[in-house]
């Protein structure tokens, strides 16, 4: 058994590589999930980091402890992790059922080594990508970051252009209901309904409209696809049961009318959508939640150069906005952050937020 010390949250190197990084990225993930919450994939993760001494787990631990690319990037623990909370929710393991039932195993490394030997090929290719964890509620933060722009005089008809979509859950979010510290927005009678616990005041109150959504991903998620939809499943942190729900109002939102995303890198997107001629009276928006950490260095540079040319492009007829839900891996919180041309050119914080939505803590004008 490691030393509890291990499971302090320390940042490090995010394209840090080798055994030592690997142990960090399933320390950091412990700590991450703690802090968020999330007690059973955080017990899960302990065991795991617990096995990479232990030389048990077969050719999926080996392939761990010999990680080629950078652990902590490229999200591993949530990989593995994954894959076996679906062996649980496909009712493949029983001896998973206390593990998500939140009952703690005394001996946590030796039942996951077990388990991950029992069902080697199934859990191998979960490890080939990283995991998809599209949620509706994220888009909260959205909403509130549209009611600000509207409020600093922007358009409140906002084409939507999502990075890294996945599923594109929150390209459908003009048709969800929003309940932001009491200020309401979107449509009364919609099936999905969001209210997330409001911290510090509200939002500006008033109104916006979506005349667009579009989005991209480098492996976009079919919602209709029964098997898909699942691998979405199993990513959700076992204790946020209604973020289940949530994602059976999307699918039934995506089998109504699916939403629009390309299969393609994100600076190719945010590039190609920017070259087009504005639309009068409509804010262009690029949005991205939990994405900017997987991207590449160059393919970040490529967006923030797309971006200050189009900006400065831009026009108070035609704006630009920037929108990003993304997590401050020191605070193990996700930070709301806006820019827009012409005009707010630099970053402002509007809110940090829990990673699924759980709470919105609003701060009064934003923070720089």
């Amino acid at each position: 058994m490691a030393d509890r010390d291990d499971m302090k949250y320390e940042p490090g190197d995010p394209a840090a590589r080798g055994p030592e990084a690997v142990r960090r990225a399933f320390a950091n993930q412990v700590a991450y999930c703690r802090s968020n919450g999330a007690e059973v994939t955080a017990s899960v993760c302990e065991g795991l980091h617990d096995l990479l001494d232990s030389g048990r787990g077969g050719a999926a631990m080996r392939r761990i402890r010999k990680w080629q690319g950078a652990p902590l990037a490229d999200a591993l623990p949530l990989r593995i992790a994954g894959g076996l909370h679906a062996l649980h929710l496909d009712g493949a393991e029983p001896d998973l059922e206390p593990v998500y039932a939140g009952q703690r195993a005394s001996r946590m490394a030796d039942l996951l080594a077990d388990v991950i030997e029992r069902h080697e090929p199934f859990l191998m290719p979960w490890l080939d990508g990283p995991p998809q964890t599209n949620e509706a509620g994220r888009s909260a933060g959205f909403a509130a970051a549209f009611l600000w722009l509207v409020d600093r005089g922007l358009p409140g008809n906002f084409a939507l252009n999502e990075i890294g979509a996945s599923a594109g859950i929150n390209l459908m979010m003009r048709r969800y209901r929003y309940d932001l510290g009491g200020v309401h927005v979107g449509p009364a009678g919609a099936r999905m309904r969001i209210a997330p616990e409001w911290r510090g005041d509200p939002p500006p109150s008033g109104a916006f409209d979506i005349v667009g959504a579009q989005g991209c991903d480098i492996a976009p998620v079919d919602l209709t696809d029964e098997r898909q939809a699942s691998r979405l499943r199993a990513y959700i942190w076992p204790e946020y049961t209604e973020r289940f729900a949530r994602l059976d109002a999307a699918i039934v939102a995506a089998r109504t009318f699916p939403p629009e995303i390309e299969r393609c890198p994100a600076a190719d997107f945010v590039e190609r959508t920017l070259a087009t001629e504005p639309e009068a009276g409509v804010t262009r928006v690029i949005m991205h939640s939990v994405v900017w950490q997987y991207l590449p260095e160059e393919e970040r540079e490529r967006i923030e150069a797309a971006m200050a040319a189009a900006g400065a492009r831009a026009s108070a007829e035609s704006p630009l906005a920037w929108v990003a839900l993304e997590a401050n891996r020191d605070t193990h919180r996700h930070e709301l952050s806006v820019r827009y041309w012409p005009g707010g050119e630099t970053w402002t914080r509007l809110a940090v937020a829990h990673p699924h939505g759980a709470w919105i803590e609003w701060e009064p004008g934003g923070a720089g």
